[in-house]
């Protein structure tokens, strides 16, 4: 279940994440250091998860698969370009064995350190809708540029949850078990099951935000069974995401965490886009919300979640850098944007569609 953030009607369109209408590239977080004893490869491919990249590298090469470092995990419906290092003794194999054309090498370069999951500043999509009428074109448009200003929900994207998109109940189990995690796959499905209670703690202050944001102060005070002077104050909040006493917030798009103090003084930060609330990713040694945004985090915080490392993660990003051309004859709109790192193009499009992308 996701609640959205904006009050506009739906908007229609066709997506379909193919490799002729789903674009993406890595941007990385630092420039590679040019020399250096790994080789830094800009990879373009087709039809091909990361991990199957990283099988098809490692036997290129005679490396274990674990010795090839990436930046981040890209679908394989998609066409992609994503960085992928290595030790540089192992050039000459990769050149003499890759000869597969799902994979074009576009650049590269050496850096002095492998790269490490996370060590991506984020990605530009460019994406391909189809059946868009110019009515829906215009207001996709404009919706889209507002929120390169307003900002979004940062949910985690239908692609987390599997195919089914249950795969957080097995993530559930195997987290209650207490047993230590076994290899990538179970890891896979804890972080699932995390995923899932951070999808559903922002998808409550989202459902709370709409009430303060649509209602009159005593209809929200009522709905809310808050007393009257906090939803007042809540209210005067000028963004839509209202904070509370004691939530995360960290400095965007980088920053530690701290508690709000002063919401006022924090909301209006917030809506400069210099600060952002964070959701409970939770898990060992997780930072937990304090004080009446406590309240708001403990039904969606697992004590027992202790095989995965807690987290905070941002609520709320800004997509950037949001272009869109249209041919009115084909009916096809594309859209360019930029996501910091653990967004999903996906939620970007459903926060202006108002529908699940996920086909069924």
């Amino acid at each position: 279940m996701k609640t959205y953030a904006y009050p506009h009607n739906p908007i229609s369109f066709d997506f379909k994440q193919t490799i002729e209408r789903f674009f993406v590239e890595e941007i990385p977080l630092y420039a590679f250091t040019g020399s250096g004893n790994y080789l830094v490869l800009k990879i373009k491919k087709t039809d091909m998860s990361t991990w199957k990249l990283i099988t098809v590298l490692a036997k290129a090469t005679g490396l274990k698969e674990q010795e090839i470092g990436y930046a981040g995990l890209k679908d394989k419906s998609a066409t992609t370009i994503q960085y992928i290092s290595l030790p540089k003794q192992y050039e000459r194999e990769l050149k003499k064995n890759l000869t597969t054309e799902k994979i074009e090498i576009l650049e590269k370069t050496f850096n002095k350190a492998p790269l490490k999951i996370g060590h991506l500043k984020g990605n530009r999509f460019s994406i391909v809708l189809h059946h868009v009428n110019e009515k829906n074109a215009l207001l996709f448009s404009k919706t889209a540029k507002k929120m390169q200003t307003d900002g979004i929900p940062n949910y985690f994207g239908y692609q987390r949850f599997g195919e089914d998109s249950k795969s957080y109940l097995q993530g559930k189990e195997i987290a209650h078990s207490g047993k230590k995690l076994k290899g990538s796959r179970e890891k896979l499905l804890v972080s699932a099951y995390q995923s899932y209670l951070f999808n559903e703690w922002l998808h409550s202050r989202i459902k709370l935000s709409s009430v303060l944001f649509k209602e009159d102060a005593i209809t929200a005070a009522n709905k809310l069974k808050y007393p009257l002077e906090l939803v007042k104050v809540l209210q005067k909040q000028p963004q839509f995401f209202k904070l509370f006493l004691g939530d995360v917030v960290m400095a965007y798009p980088y920053g530690k965490p701290n508690f709000i103090k002063d919401m006022m003084q924090s909301a209006q930060t917030f809506k400069e886009g210099k600060l952002s609330p964070t959701g409970l990713l939770c898990g060992a040694n997780a930072l937990r919300a304090q004080s009446d945004a406590c309240h708001l985090e403990e039904p969606y915080d697992d004590t027992e979640m202790g095989s995965l490392k807690g987290d905070r993660r941002y609520a709320w990003i800004w997509p950037e850098d949001v272009k869109t051309l249209y041919d009115e004859e084909a009916q096809i709109l594309t859209v360019d944007f930029y996501l910091p790192k653990g967004s999903y193009a996906t939620t970007f499009l459903e926060e202006i569609g108002k529908f699940s992308l996920k086909e069924k």
